[in-house]
């Protein structure tokens, strides 16, 4: 699998129900932002540089707080197998490499079909440790083994690049859609989900208070569907360019909420999202502001610093906090401000992140989101 969205790209493609499916295949990418907070109507904003890659941060393991599974103190039952598309001797770049750490390819019966997802346990796993759990969905057309060996960036965007900055130190898994994608047909998806989360945490030390779950474009629409119907189950999620395409049941409680969406993304549009942003602003209390929040001009030129403004909503209930960023470049999760480079181009080998080479902002930004309000 490339990085960013290049191989077999699909771009724009479909409709499903009454909302774009939005439709990219690989998008990864890596690190940094250091923008500056100023006070705004709606909160805080922040309007980033672009990215250097500076690498991990703490682990997210051993919080206060939390609330072992069932798991603990056992031994796994569960039965990794070889990831398909990974070769260990596959060259840095090509997409095919390994995945980090102990780990492989699970099979579940779930509404009578047999689904698979890829799993990584932190290093060092102790079974009376809990730990962090992680769901990544991929977008339309893609698969998990590009999640799990983060695709062409490789090991610095595995499941979206929160692998390595937390140090190894969750557990990771991300499953595959049914023929690439995420329609929630009955809440087969939602009932996949359900049964992941079990599974897991009846064979492994987990915190069940620190469930948290990403996804970019389809996959965002999936992990919208988890905020509206499994808020009392998941702490928080991250929505990348996603759309409302996989149901929201329920719709009504309170969750941890990042988003971001692309000024020239004509798929999953900010008409688009914003609505879904506002929902989660309503159910988390917070203060909603009079006019939209701050945002970059449209491009032409593409701007760094100043290429993304990131929100942070006031008044947001406790443990509940909205952040809403803005950016200019198009669909994708490996945004680089300066350009419209949605593949993270300098994260992938020989090529490395620099500020003569910039990567992306966004998988920092999340991380230290999460780690500073989870």
């Amino acid at each position: 699998m490339k990085s960013g969205m290049r191989v077999g790209l699909l771009g724009v493609l479909g409709i499903l129900a009454s909302t774009a499916a939005c439709w990219r295949t690989d998008v990864y990418a890596v690190t940094a932002d250091s923008g500056t907070d100023t006070v705004s109507s709606g909160g805080s904003t922040s309007s980033g540089s672009g990215g250097t890659g500076t690498g991990g941060a703490t682990g997210a393991s051993g919080s206060s707080g939390a609330m072992p599974s069932a798991g603990c103190a056992k031994t796994s039952t569960i039965t990794f197998g070889a990831i398909p598309n990974q070769d260990p001797n596959a060259a840095p770049g090509s997409g095919h490499t390994v995945g980090h750490g102990e780990g492989g390819y699970v099979t579940i019966q779930s509404s009578g079909k047999p689904r698979t997802f890829t799993m990584r346990l932190p290093d060092n796993y102790d079974p009376n440790h809990p730990y962090w759990l992680s769901f990544t969905f991929h977008t339309g057309g893609g698969n998990a083994y590009g999640i799990d060996n983060g695709g062409n960036n490789g090991y610095v965007m595995a499941y979206f690049g929160i692998q390595k900055l937390s140090n190894n130190g969750a557990i990771f898994v991300a499953p595959d859609g049914l023929s690439g994608g995420w329609g929630n047909s009955n809440g087969e998806d939602l009932q996949l989900v359900d049964d992941m989360v079990k599974l897991i945490e009846d064979n492994y030390c987990v915190d069940t208070t620190h469930l948290f779950a990403q996804g970019v474009a389809w996959g965002g629409g999936m992990t919208y569907a988890i905020a509206c119907a499994r808020a009392k189950v998941f702490r928080g999620v991250a929505i990348y360019e996603g759309a409302e395409f996989s149901g929201c049941d329920n719709g009504s409680d309170p969750i941890a909420y990042w988003q971001m969406v692309g000024l020239t993304d004509a798929t999953c549009t900010i008409d688009t999202a914003r609505p879904m942003r506002d929902q989660f602003a309503r159910n988390n209390g917070c203060t909603i502001p009079q006019t939209e929040p701050s945002q970059p001009p449209q491009p032409p030129p593409y701007l760094n610093p100043g290429g993304h403004v990131c929100t942070d909503y006031a008044g947001c209930s406790i443990g509940h906090p909205l952040r809403w960023c803005v950016h200019q470049s198009g669909l994708g999760n490996a945004i680089v401000d300066g350009t419209s480079d949605l593949y993270n181009s300098c994260a992938t080998a020989p090529k490395t992140c620099s500020t003569a080479c910039p990567c992306s902002w966004v998988p920092d930004d999340v991380w230290s989101w999460m780690t500073k309000n989870f």
